[in-house]
């Protein structure tokens, strides 16, 4: 049984994390923003007692030494999973709402194991996407995306507007975990991973048709009938199911060739378009509902390796079919 760490345990993508750690038998503590985070993540997990599964209160990420009590344990920690960063675009201030809990809390975390957790030998980071693609230069046809590229974006383009100010915090993020581990040089490495956009089933008790993740809410105005007239085009036509990138967190941590490296966890393409004729296929009952027309796949769009992802981490990528198909329970069970 191996001690865990996981940050901001209550989110989609987490949740996803410590139910697979949890069925793996390992010991969890997860820090969540208040009490009432933690209940919840309780009454999702019930047949789990605080051997298996505890809390640390973490109010506010962006805090000076926010984790310093948090990573201290007995039995002490082997891994920490950092997830905790804010998706969502309704933001005013991008400092506060996106860039200071994405930079502050990264390097932060990294700070309280160095300082406090001498057993955690690795930490493995939550990226994304943003931090490695480039929407200042189009689509990109003919480019193969890889771990080896960054997104450029400056600090300048990061205040201009919340998606801007997401994918800074991101690139900006990560960047500074690197240069942590660069200079500083502690006793653990890290491994981080960059999803595109993350779909999948939910947790019902830890969401809300309104809270719902930016990635799944297409799925949801679907099934609502709020695309009736023509089905959006995708911000980014590349994804991965929410329960592949939870185990390759799980197996980033696990594996010594997984040390020190970056993941772009994608399962492949995907079209708005396709998930619509999904849902149709699966749901007849709201196929009247959804367009049928927009949200294709675009003309010359650029290429993906997942290779790394798939050789060292053994991920085997879900369909598109089974994702919508499974997430389709979830999303009724709140409301859709």
């Amino acid at each position: 049984m191996t001690r865990m760490l996981l940050t901001g345990g209550s989110g989609f993508i987490a949740a996803h994390v410590l139910e697979a750690l949890l069925t793996q038998g390992h010991s969890v503590v997860t820090t969540v923003r208040s009490d009432a985070k933690a209940q919840m993540l309780r009454d999702t997990f019930p047949n789990y007692g605080t051997d298996k599964l505890d809390f640390a209160i973490v109010a506010d990420i962006a805090e000076e030494g926010a984790f310093d009590e948090a990573v201290k344990s007995d039995p002490p920690f082997e891994w920490a999973i950092h997830t905790a960063s804010p998706y969502h675009l309704n933001v005013t201030d991008t400092k506060k709402g996106f860039l200071d809990p994405a930079i502050i809390g990264t390097t932060g975390i990294l700070k309280a194991v160095k300082k406090n957790t001498p057993s955690v030998k690795r930490v493995i980071i939550t990226s994304s996407f943003a931090a490695v693609f480039s929407r200042n230069v189009s689509n990109r046809p003919g480019y193969t995306y890889s771990e080896k590229d960054w997104n450029p974006i400056t600090e300048e383009e990061a205040i201009q507007d919340p998606s801007s100010g997401y994918r800074a915090s991101k690139t900006f993020a990560e960047k500074a975990a690197w240069n942590f581990v660069e200079l500083e040089k502690p006793n653990f490495t890290i491994s981080t991973m960059n999803p595109p956009m993350v779909f999948g089933p939910i947790h019902p008790k830890l969401q809300t048709l309104d809270t719902l993740n930016t990635s799944n809410q297409r799925i949801r105005d679907m099934m609502l009938g709020k695309m009736q007239d023509e089905i959006p085009a995708a911000l980014v036509y590349v994804w991965t199911d929410v329960r592949d990138l939870a185990l390759a967190h799980i197996r980033a941590a696990e594996r010594p060739l997984a040390a020190g490296k970056r993941f772009f966890v994608t399962a492949g393409y995907y079209s708005n378009r396709e998930i619509a004729d999904n849902l149709r296929e699966q749901l007849p009952d709201v196929a009247s509902k959804i367009a049928t027309k927009g949200g294709e796949f675009p003309e010359g769009y650029f290429g993906y390796d997942n290779s790394r992802t798939k050789d060292i981490l053994g991920i085997k990528f879900r369909s598109l079919k089974d994702m919508v198909k499974d997430t389709i329970p979830t999303l009724q069970a709140i409301g859709a």
